[in-house]
């Protein structure tokens, strides 16, 4: 008969088990819990790798709560966007401000502005208070009509899909920027003036959003319909069309929140673009137009000087730089981390 082995202890030595006490089982050993992860975590673990899209997230997060704060960053400095300090104006070197580096002191962080006495300061931070809220804005409308018209070309299909694919080609063939420039004044001369003499901010911004909004949307719509005409052919649609589901729980239950990464990949990219937008239209004299604080209206006002004191298109020109840079980079980004097939180092 062969003998068993005795079970030994840490020394080598044999251990004896009492005669009730069994080995213990594999079984019983403790097992670590598995937490998974949802696929917004995932993505949001990849972006925190990327030092680039976070040193990016750093500085647009900077630049946003710069734009909330405006009113409280003007008053805690002394100046509106719009109140002239004509005592630092200096009549004798051609409405030039007092002092160097375009008038910057205690009182004027960021100086004046050259012959109307502009709080440079204020006005960059309403500023871009004005080109955040346009963009987003827009960005938002023409998400909204870009997700509603690819999930119904791609879907329905047939004479539907060839109707609206028809309407996104005419849009995408359009040369934007020149038929927003000539539509723009059409709809802002209609508006009436305030009592600063400037057309009213309110309405001619709406008209500025709309605007960008009706040539921005073809691009969202052409990229869902292209993911939705594979998604139709799954089997999860094919299972809700057998229990009878109609078509708007097929679109907006079962399709569009697998499209929740594509739409969030074009919204993160339309920012910073209907931000470029915005300043160009205020930079040809046909987006927000003076008195009203604008950084592409800041630049126009900027090149009749920059030859003299380059400071007044430095500081506009540097925060639209850095704005735009720095949410093109984040978008970059968030599009790489929402990729499941990008590189994770």
């Amino acid at each position: 008969m062969t003998k068993q082995p005795q079970p030994t202890g840490s020394n080598g030595d044999a251990t004896t088990l009492a005669p009730d006490q069994d080995a213990p089982s594999p079984a019983s050993a403790p097992v670590a819990a598995i937490a998974g992860r949802s696929p917004a975590r995932m993505a949001w673990t990849r972006l925190k790798r990327d030092r680039a899209s976070m040193a990016a997230f750093v500085v647009a997060v900077l630049f946003i709560l710069g734009a909330l704060a405006a009113p409280l960053l003007s008053h805690l400095e002394g100046w509106g966007p719009i109140s002239a300090d004509n005592s630092s104006i200096d009549p004798n070197t051609g409405n030039f401000p007092i002092g160097s580096l375009g008038g910057i002191s205690s009182h004027h962080w960021l100086g004046v502005e050259p012959g109307t006495g502009y709080d440079v300061f204020s006005r960059l931070f309403y500023g871009l208070r004005t080109s955040l809220m346009v963009s987003l804005s827009a960005a938002v409308i023409s998400t909204v009509l870009g997700v509603v018209v690819g999930l119904a070309a791609g879907y329905f299909g047939g004479k539907v899909d060839t109707f609206l694919n028809w309407i996104m080609n005419i849009m995408l063939a359009f040369p934007q920027l020149l038929f927003i420039i000539a539509l723009t004044p059409v709809i802002t001369n209609a508006v009436s003036t305030n009592s600063h003499g400037g057309t009213s901010e309110t309405l001619q911004l709406s008209a500025i959003v709309l605007i960008i909004s009706l040539f921005a949307w073809a691009y969202t719509a052409r990229l869902v319909r292209g993911q939705v005409l594979s998604l139709r052919e799954r089997e999860f649609v094919d299972a809700a069309r057998i229990m009878g589901a109609g078509w708007g729980h097929i679109l907006f239950k079962q399709l569009l929140p697998n499209l929740w990464a594509p739409i969030l990949i074009s919204f993160a990219l339309a920012i910073p673009t209907n931000i470029a937008t915005e300043a160009a239209l205020s930079y040809l004299g046909v987006g927000v137009v003076t008195p009203n604080p604008d950084l592409g209206a800041m630049l126009n006002a900027a090149t009749q000087y920059y030859l003299y004191d380059p400071t007044y298109m430095l500081v506009p020109g540097l925060a639209l730089l850095f704005v735009v840079l720095s949410l093109n980079l984040l978008g970059d980004g968030v599009r790489d981390a929402l990729d499941p097939r990008a590189n994770r180092s």
